[in-house]
């Protein structure tokens, strides 16, 4: 493990704030350099110094009360003058070192004079700016503008004071993104729980990010082994369930029992082989393990209820003729052919509605099964997907199975990343809606 992955968040913040600090040391001193390498062109530097050299002999040779009239008079638009009386001058951030020396080349008197030359911080313009003593010890400020000479340095000013945000900003961006992208996997990973896809998670990042996924990985150890726990315990019941059942249809085939007695006895042990059955099937996860496969929905669909129409029940289809998906078909298969039923028993008739539909996120397919029996209640429909629940009040007492036909249901819509949604009907009767996807290869 490297010793950057060893840092916490804090280090990893401080190591932020240090190359933020680091990079603004460096601009700062690239500043500097610029700053003090700064020259003007031949001319106007002639000027420049011609102008200070006049302005320092005409202030000197004039009286303290006529200095500030006499600097009003020798200002211009591109040259301000002031007189200070007492000659203070400020340091300054930007030293303009080398234009200094060029125009102490041009105007040596000036070299008595303490000449100072520096930029104006950027809130006053970026100008430049100097001071100068006369030989009373008073002082000249003043403030030239240099044209487009002084911009290239005012814009790395600029420059200098952006480059350490810019640099925090996207350093910080990416390190925040390593340094997520276990949580990434984390987030993925959860959606997986008590599911057979689950894997353990990486234990990568920072020591918390680590110490939070070593954690998850055990939550989801214990929660996989209660799932399998009771997965197995049911499946074990159900299946020794079979036996004794078995023996009991050997045993009314010999007994001598009344016509009446034995059809009820039968009935009840049909019932019991469905309940296992369903048991089995909801446990299974029926398909779940068979890889996708492109398959014509349509023609499933119409099958199904042929099936049920040759067996007398009131079953109508209306949609394509054809209609290509990719699903787990086995799963799929389960799921329509449970609404059927369902429709069947509960309504006495059902009515399969298959169709296209184009959404923001690609193309779909719905299927819809309606019925005309009692509906569910409006506070306990998103209940009746849940295993093992049975719904008495909306649904007749007699309800047959164990309450996991919609589960089933819900199970495979799931594991096709579907939706599932149940509603009543204004005309009475339950409508049932499976959205797949179908721009899936």
């Amino acid at each position: 493990m490297t010793r950057t992955a060893s840092l916490g968040l804090l280090g990893r913040i401080l190591l932020i704030l240090i190359a933020a600090m680091a990079t603004e040391f460096a601009a700062n001193t690239l500043l500097f350099e610029r700053a003090s390498q700064f020259a003007l062109r031949g001319d106007d530097v002639n000027r420049m110094a011609e102008h200070l050299v006049v302005a320092r002999r005409l202030m000197d040779k004039a009286g303290s009360a006529d200095r500030p009239a006499l600097a009003t008079e020798l200002s211009t638009e591109r040259f301000t003058i002031r007189w200070s009386r007492d000659g203070r001058t400020k340091p300054a951030s930007y030293e303009l070192d080398n234009l200094k020396t060029q125009i102490l080349a041009i105007e040596p008197g000036l070299a008595g004079a303490k000449l100072h030359l520096h930029l104006q911080p950027l809130p006053k313009g970026g100008t430049i700016a100097g001071t100068m003593k006369l030989s009373d010890g008073s002082g000249i400020a003043f403030l030239t503008y240099q044209g487009r000479g002084i911009w290239s340095l005012t814009f790395s000013r600029i420059i200098n004071l952006l480059a350490p945000t810019l640099v925090l900003v996207v350093l910080g961006g990416l390190l925040i993104r390593h340094t997520l992208k276990p949580l990434g996997v984390l987030i993925r990973e959860t959606g997986r729980i008590g599911t057979d896809e689950h894997e353990p998670v990486p234990e990568a990042g920072p020591p918390e990010i680590r110490n939070l996924i070593h954690a998850f990985n055990a939550m989801q150890s214990r929660i996989q082994r209660l799932i399998n726990g009771r997965t197995q315990a049911l499946a074990a019941v159900g299946h020794d369930l079979r036996t004794p059942l078995a023996r009991l249809r050997l045993r009314l085939d010999g007994a001598a029992i009344d016509g009446r007695t034995r059809e009820a006895m039968e009935r009840d042990m049909e019932e019991m082989d469905a309940l296992l059955h369903s048991l089995q099937v909801y446990l299974s996860g029926e398909g779940r393990n068979l890889p996708r496969e492109r398959i014509d929905l349509a023609a499933m669909a119409i099958t199904l209820i042929d099936d049920a129409r040759d067996a007398g029940a009131d079953a109508v289809y209306s949609g394509p003729e054809t209609l290509e998906v990719v699903v787990r078909p086995v799963a799929i298969r389960r799921a329509i052919a449970n609404l059927i039923d369902n429709a069947l028993h509960y309504g006495g008739n059902v009515r399969l509605l298959l169709r296209s539909v184009e959404e923001k996120a690609g193309m779909s397919v719905e299927i819809v099964v309606e019925d005309d029996g009692p509906g569910i209640a409006e506070d306990r429909i998103e209940q009746v997907v849940q295993p093992f629940v049975r719904l008495d009040g909306a649904r007749a007492r007699n309800t047959r199975g164990m309450g996991l036909g919609l589960a089933i249901v819900a199970d495979a819509v799931r594991m096709e990343e579907g939706a599932l949604v149940l509603t009543n009907r204004e005309g009475g009767g339950l409508r049932v809606t499976i959205t797949l996807p179908v721009n899936r290869s």
